[in-house]
Parts: C-alpha cells; sequence; structure tokens
C-alpha cells in the first residue's frame, strides 16, 4: 500500500515500479522518478492553462527521454580539447525522432534537445470516430531507412490503436534496409493498461517507456472510466483548442 506524506493512501495508480515486475512483458518499463510523476499530476490539475501545462510536458519529456536513451550504444572518438587532441565517447548510429500528431510534437523539443543531431519525421494518425480504426494522413519519412534507432513519440495512448499502427508503418519502412534491423522505441507520457497491453502484444519487441500507467480504477477500486481523469485532450490543451476555450466569435458575449 502507497501512502502520501501525510499518511493518506496513494493513487494506486501511481506506483512507480515497472509493470513488468511480476508482469507478462518485460519490454514495458514504467518510470520510478518521482518528478515525473509528481508533474504528471500537476498536468491534471484544473488550474493548469495552457503554458504551464506545455512546461510540464517538455520536462516530463526530458527525464523520459534520459531513460529511454540509457541504452543507446557508443563508440570511441576522438576530441580536440584545450589540452589537445583526447579520446572520448559518442553515440554510435544514428538517432531519428517520429512525433504521432498532434500530442507527439508537445514532447519533441525536450527529445531533441537531449539528442540534438537526432533526425525528426512526423507521422500523422487519427482515430476514425464510426470505425475506431487508426487512419494515416500524414507521412514525412523517407523512402529509405536513414537512422539505426527510432523514438515514436504519443504523450497519452488510450487504446493503443493509433501507437500499434504508427510502429506498424516504422517495421514497413525498416524493411527498406536489409542490412541493420532498425530499432524502435515507444515513449508516452502516461498510458492506460490497457493501452500497454495491446502495444505489447501487437508489438513485444518494441520497448516502451511511460511516465504513469492507469490501471483504470480509483482509490477505492473501482472501474475508471477515463484514463488520467483531468487529464483530458492532451493535444487540444496543448494547443488552445479545447472546445470549451476555442468557442465561436459569433457566439461569445459583446460585453465579455
Amino acid at each position: 500500500t502507497f501512502t502520501d506524506c501525510d499518511g493518506v493512501p496513494a493513487d494506486p495508480r501511481m506506483a512507480s515500479n515497472s509493470i513488468c515486475d511480476g508482469g507478462s512483458n518485460s519490454n514495458v518499463y514504467q518510470s520510478s522518478h518521482p518528478l515525473i510523476l509528481a508533474k504528471i499530476t500537476q498536468m491534471r490539475k484544473a488550474s493548469c492553462k495552457q503554458k504551464y501545462l506545455n512546461q510540464l510536458l517538455k520536462e516530463v519529456s526530458n527525464f523520459l527521454c534520459y531513460e529511454a536513451t540509457a541504452d543507446l550504444a557508443l563508440e570511441s572518438c576522438s576530441v580536440s580539447t584545450f589540452t589537445g587532441t583526447e579520446r572520448g565517447q559518442s553515440v554510435r548510429g544514428r538517432v531519428g525522432i517520429v512525433p504521432v500528431l498532434r500530442g507527439g510534437l508537445g514532447m519533441l523539443e525536450a527529445m531533441t534537445e537531449m539528442v540534438s543531431n537526432a533526425q525528426v519525421w512526423h507521422l500523422g494518425i487519427y482515430r476514425d470516430k464510426t470505425s475506431l480504426l487508426p487512419v494515416e494522413y500524414y507521412n514525412k519519412l523517407p523512402k529509405r531507412v536513414t537512422v539505426h534507432t527510432v523514438f515514436v513519440l504519443d504523450p497519452l495512448p488510450i487504446s493503443g490503436a493509433t501507437a500499434v499502427a504508427a510502429i506498424d508503418i516504422l517495421k514497413a519502412w525498416g524493411t527498406s534496409n536489409s542490412s541493420c534491423k532498425l530499432c524502435i522505441k515507444f515513449v508516452c507520457i502516461g498510458a492506460s493498461e490497457q493501452a500497454i497491453d495491446n502495444i505489447s502484444r501487437a508489438h513485444p519487441d518494441v520497448p516502451i517507456h511511460v511516465g504513469l500507467i492507469d490501471r483504470l480504477q480509483d482509490v477505492n477500486g473501482n472501474a475508471q472510466t477515463s484514463v488520467l481523469p483531468g487529464m483530458g485532450d492532451i493535444g487540444d490543451r496543448m494547443f488552445g483548442t479545447d472546445p470549451d476555450e476555442a468557442t465561436p466569435l459569433d457566439s461569445m458575449d459583446d460585453n465579455a
């Protein structure tokens, strides 16, 4: 049982151990960093407006990038210093970053700050409201593979369908290079347990780095109908296009 600093039982979704501890998939890594969990809580506050939300999203993404890149391979290199040429280390192989539009854009700046020479390719995928199937509407991947490792960014997968589709696209793209297998990693701020399970089942070889897994129960153990209540549509909140905020001009009070 987890408790907060006042001795009150904490939300069971905030347990920081990897879901794979005793679970079925060793490729799922939930962060154990307390600042990630604290900042995600701040993002869910009603008082968290657009500017602060984007700041928190970037900060959490920085932490997750640090963890997701921990196993990147290194190679020896020479470096010119004030004392002459010395030996050092650099990342071996090219790194790509693929934000899934629109939400993935909120994580992009943090990732490119950490991996400054990364190639950035965009994928646009949405879920059809009728069929509930993912629909690809934008793809800027080059015809042939140009990187060795790619990080897929999608801040808040609910069903995991969009994430699975994005990884499907990247794996198909990866087949254009028979000499080297494309390494794909998925990074998200938070996700439902169902989304994590669906992504893992579809792509068990893809590591998933997640800040918080919502196990779909409230503090009393009752079923939870929404993922991370209060988070809302992360894309709308990031870009100020929430229907409650972006109301038509002709519907506004003239005195407002």
